[in-house]
């Protein structure tokens, strides 16, 4: 093997340990502080359990099938909330990047109703559809649109053009130009805001199973509050935050993945 590759993986790797050790430090410091804080009675246990009470309990809510069956529900209203939330996102998108009427029309509007906290909307939205399944995916698409709207419309709107001038020049119709042109160079951006767009849909879901469902991982957080349950409560909360993070890293992963194949294709 040539040494000079060599001695470049093993720095890798030693990179790759050193951003590991970097990334759990403080979580495996904080957790340790915190079960010597209730061990020594500096930490109320009852109010905050410690790490190893969560553990088991977190045992315990998986053995009984309660964790699995209330992830299974919202992820079902996670998906379903955000596929519309995306078609509507990408399609209005196109629009307003392609179309400076259309942009004009609609902006004020988006610009409305985007600073709501999706909290805040869910009242209206069990006035208006009653306790179901209309207000809680109505509540997903609305938390999930606004990052997938802002950011297909951002990418649209940043096609070089002088790309489009030369398709204008050689007489390429515009269903070429758009799906040729415009979706490639708008493609980072469009992914961009899909993985934003689910994140918020996973925030939205737990929002809106907390006021107005009766089942789902929001629905159990609130339930074990009711009974004063606070070791499930952290438990359910921590895997919010959680499943949160891995749906993240997992869309990163495959953004970079999509938009790289497509832009070596395109080069």
């Amino acid at each position: 093997m040539n040494p000079v590759k060599k001695s470049g993986n093993k720095k890798t790797v030693r990179t790759k340990i050193k951003n590991i050790i970097l990334t759990l430090f403080l979580p495996v410091i904080i957790l340790i502080l915190w079960e010597l804080g209730v061990k020594y009675g500096n930490i109320n246990g009852n109010v905050i359990p410690p790490p190893t009470t969560l553990v088991k309990t977190f045992i315990s809510l998986v053995s009984s099938g309660k964790l699995q069956s209330g992830l299974l529900i919202s992820f079902q209203r996670v998906l379903e909330g955000f596929l519309i939330a995306a078609v509507i996102g990408i399609v209005l998108g196109f629009l307003m990047g392609i179309f400076a009427s259309a942009n004009r029309l609609l902006s004020s509007l988006v610009n409305i109703l985007r600073p709501i906290p999706v909290v805040a909307l869910v009242p209206i939205l069990i006035i208006i559809l009653g306790v179901g399944e209309s207000a809680n995916i109505s509540i997903i698409v609305i938390g999930a649109l606004w990052p997938i709207l802002l950011n297909t419309t951002a990418g649209v709107m940043s096609t070089d053009k002088k790309l489009m001038e030369l398709a204008y020049v050689y007489r390429i119709n515009k269903p070429k130009q758009y799906f040729q042109i415009v979706l490639p160079s708008s493609l980072y951006s469009i992914l961009a805001g899909l993985r934003l767009g689910i994140s918020s849909a996973w925030m939205s879901v737990v929002a809106a199973e907390m006021i107005g469902a009766t089942s789902g991982i929001g629905y159990l957080i609130m339930f074990s509050k009711s009974l004063a349950q606070a070791a499930n409560m952290y438990v359910l909360v921590l895997v919010v935050g959680i499943i949160g993070f891995l749906i993240d890293r997992v869309l990163l992963l495959l953004q970079n993945a999509i938009s790289k194949r497509f832009v070596s294709g395109r080069g």
